[in-house]
């Protein structure tokens, strides 16, 4: 049987539900965030689900390497938090189980479980509205906006950021991430990066052919920086899990 393996970015999903409920109502957060489930495994038809949480950035290898990293991001509502066990514990009743490992986030989880699906041909979904996962797009491993009902495919997401999803990290790198802390070349915008990655195909041919000017200049002061952008972006694929994928099948 080929595998298809539905991967649920828990907090994404959860968090915009919540956004989208009355304070404090823990009943509407549950009944809503059951039905998004339920309707996604429906939907999709998948062999396998996972839930996967985030561990928390704080101690994680990005914090470690780039200590301003996530450092302006707005904290999880206290009450959403609160409810988090009791809200994953609810979930996993309807037979989708969770993957969750400390100071180690989601994103990382994803990407080495949906690699490692995809190395032995099963198909991933990835739910979630995460654009950072469209460098993990291939014929085995694509994405899905639960609220838009939609793909996010790699004509979605050129048309949003302005760089195909092989240029992505790329992009990041040079222009940075304000929402996540990616700091990218100072004084580089959106536009000037799109510029430079229509002419060159990567970071790597930019820094091997640098422009003229203020702008190669520039280039070259914050060389590392550029370097250690890039290095945020890029997802891990190697995180050690010890799962059994039997565990996450879906049962009639």
């Amino acid at each position: 049987m080929t595998i298809k393996l539905l991967l649920i970015d828990a907090l994404n999903l959860i968090r915009r539900i919540h956004a989208a409920v009355p304070e404090n109502d823990s009943q509407a957060l549950f009944e809503r965030c059951q039905q998004a489930l339920t309707k996604a495994l429906n939907f999709h038809q998948p062999s396998h689900a996972i839930l996967v949480w985030d561990g928390g950035h704080q101690h994680s290898w990005r914090k470690a390497l780039y200590p301003d990293y996530k450092a302006h991001r707005k904290p999880m509502p206290a009450d959403l938090a609160a409810q988090l066990p009791s809200l994953r514990e609810a979930l996993e009743k309807h037979g989708v189980h969770s993957v969750l490992e400390a100071d180690v986030e989601a994103d990382d989880i994803i990407a080495t479980i949906a690699d490692k699906i995809a190395q032995h041909q099963g198909q991933v979904l990835i739910l979630s509205t995460d654009k950072g996962f469209g460098q993990l797009h291939s014929a085995q491993i694509q994405q899905w906006d639960h609220f838009q009902g939609e793909a996010i495919d790699a004509a979605l997401i050129e048309h949003k950021i302005g760089v195909p999803c092989q240029q992505l990290l790329d992009f990041w790198a040079l222009a940075g991430d304000s929402g996540n802390g990616i700091p990218g070349v100072p004084g580089i915008g959106k536009k000037t990066a799109q510029q430079l990655l229509s002419e060159q195909p990567n970071l790597a041919a930019i820094y091997q052919q640098l422009p003229e000017g203020k702008l190669g200049q520039k280039l070259t002061q914050h060389h590392e920086v550029a370097r250690l952008s890039y290095q945020l972006v890029r997802l891990r694929r190697d995180i050690p899990l010890n799962l059994n994928l039997n565990q996450f099948r879906i049962r009639s």
